[in-house]
């Protein structure tokens, strides 16, 4: 085995470890709970269109390119202030997980159960 077998490997296991990590971070949380962090102009609105926690690894990763494709199409985008009064109003519950300093959140959906996870990929 050469030395770039032995990266690749030691990269594979340093990505499925970041991504455990990450996965077992992650939490159902209340608006009300980040109205705070939202103040703060740190909370991160992740669609439901891509992975909550593979985001947080892009992130965590520094992964720049997939970061600045999910930016331009807008599925990955600081929460506004229309999201802020939507809700208030609703009082949704989020799955989340922090990338300091950054709360990445994705709205959970409504009909689901507590026992629902978000997607991983």
């Amino acid at each position: 085995m050469n030395d770039d077998d032995t990266n690749s490997i030691n990269e594979a296991d340093d990505t499925e470890g970041l991504s455990s990590d990450l996965n077992g971070e992650t939490a159902v949380i209340a608006w009300s709970e980040l109205v705070r962090h939202f103040a703060r102009g740190v909370v991160i609105h992740v669609s439901v269109e891509i992975d909550l926690v593979e985001t947080a690894e892009c992130m965590t990763r520094d992964d720049v390119d997939t970061l600045k494709d999910w930016l331009d199409s807008g599925v990955l985008r600081r929460a506004s202030d229309d999201d802020a009064r939507d809700w208030t109003a609703r009082e949704p519950e989020f799955w989340c997980v922090v990338t300091a300093p950054w709360v990445l959140v994705q709205e959970k959906p409504s009909d689901s159960s507590d026992a629902t996870l978000p997607v991983v990929h």
